[in-house]
């Protein structure tokens, strides 16, 4: 899993790393084992009447989006290649533009997992009733649904994992602490006995 620190050291580099205007807004930085995400917001066209329908106001956000995601390319890309060998992860871009969210590209990776066969009753159900085609689709489905309904609790799964990783690199095989502030010798029995020596 990736750590906040490395999540931090990336959106850190990408801050300093984007063209200055590129988004409106601080980026949306998300991170895994495969992919970077960079999504940020644009502003909204200013030519849009404010009595507009909203047919008008969808068209008008994605060709924005479109105008956006055209005019950056070359710039986007740029960053794109420096990240990718940084990080050896592909970077994937969007755009957020009036409440309207547009990720461009996104890695799909292949998931290989051994079920058994309740679980792929679950997925022939899902196949049979129509809402997937394949086991590997209603597989994907299962998972949009659980991300959409356990936010919070992944949010603390993900908080969870963080301080069990902190507390395990404080472990015995890290550098002994500095000696205390009033002068004593840092260290226990064994250092008292080579000092008595």
């Amino acid at each position: 899993m990736i750590t906040s620190q490395d999540t931090d050291e990336i959106r850190g580099w990408l801050t300093g790393r984007l063209p200055e205007g590129l988004y409106a807004s601080p980026v949306e930085v998300t991170v895994d084992r495969e992919e970077i995400c960079i999504v940020g917001s644009i502003p909204e066209p200013a030519g849009l009447a404010k009595d507009a329908t909203p047919a008008e106001r969808d068209a008008a956000l994605d060709g924005r989006i479109a105008e956006f995601r055209e005019r950056t390319r070359k710039e986007r890309m740029a960053v794109a290649r420096a990240a990718e060998r940084r990080y050896r992860r592909k970077v994937s871009w969007g755009a957020e533009c009036g409440g309207r969210r547009e990720i461009f590209t996104n890695v799909s990776a292949p998931v290989m997992t051994r079920l058994r066969q309740p679980q792929r009753q679950v997925l022939d159900t899902l196949i049979a009733a129509g809402v997937a085609r394949s086991r590997s689709e209603a597989l994907g489905w299962c998972v949009r649904l659980v991300e959409s309904h356990a936010d919070d609790w992944l949010r603390e799964l993900r908080d969870s994992l963080e301080h069990v990783r902190h507390v395990r690199a404080q472990g015995p095989d890290q550098p002994a602490d500095p000696a205390p502030a009033d002068g004593a010798p840092a260290g226990g029995p064994a250092q008292d006995a080579e000092d008595g020596a």
